[in-house]
């Protein structure tokens, strides 16, 4: 395991989709170790395998505790809306209000091929929607009407304070 760079935006990594995986071995599972210890690093609550210059559809989420390893996953029900602040480790220093879904069910398969089912609510669904949108080359600014909707996190403004703490959150 290993903390590795964190693509940043401009980098055309962050926008190509990520390949299916069809091999469970060593290459994934320390890839999968990788994205964890790195998310855990930053800090953040998720991290997708694009993120490190990987083109796979290879994502990790950690809420509340409890660590989801994503390979391959797929969105296949969702029902209301909501919305919060987000941010994103590939984009430091900003945050922005974005409306996703409420609650989601994703079908995926974890590091050993094996098919699992993850429901989200709460950050937890925001978190597994922003990581499955990195899977697919989006980014949490491509919801946004204008750049001029980012807040910026860090001035030690109290205004912001809310931001800063939702600027770790998501990666």
């Amino acid at each position: 395991m290993s903390v590795r760079p964190i693509v940043q935006l401009g980098d055309p990594r962050l926008r190509l989709k990520g390949q299916p995986v069809d091999s469970f071995g060593k290459f994934l599972h320390e890839l999968l170790d990788d994205l964890t210890e790195t998310m855990r690093d930053a800090p953040g609550v998720g991290l997708a395998a694009p993120q490190l210059g990987e083109p796979l559809q290879a994502c990790v989420v950690e809420v509340e505790g409890r660590l989801h390893e994503l390979v391959n996953p797929r969105l296949t029900r969702s029902s209301g809306d909501d919305r919060d602040l987000e941010g994103c480790l590939s984009l430091p220093g900003y945050v922005a209000y974005v409306t996703r879904r409420e609650k989601i069910w994703v079908v995926a398969q974890n590091r050993f091929g094996k098919k699992i089912k993850v429901a989200g609510v709460g950050l937890l669904s925001r978190a597994l929607q922003h990581e499955l949108d990195h899977l697919d080359g989006r980014l949490f600014i491509d919801y946004l009407d204008s750049l001029d909707d980012l807040i910026p996190v860090g001035t030690g403004d109290d205004e912001h304070e809310e931001a800063e703490v939702a600027a770790t959150a998501l990666a």
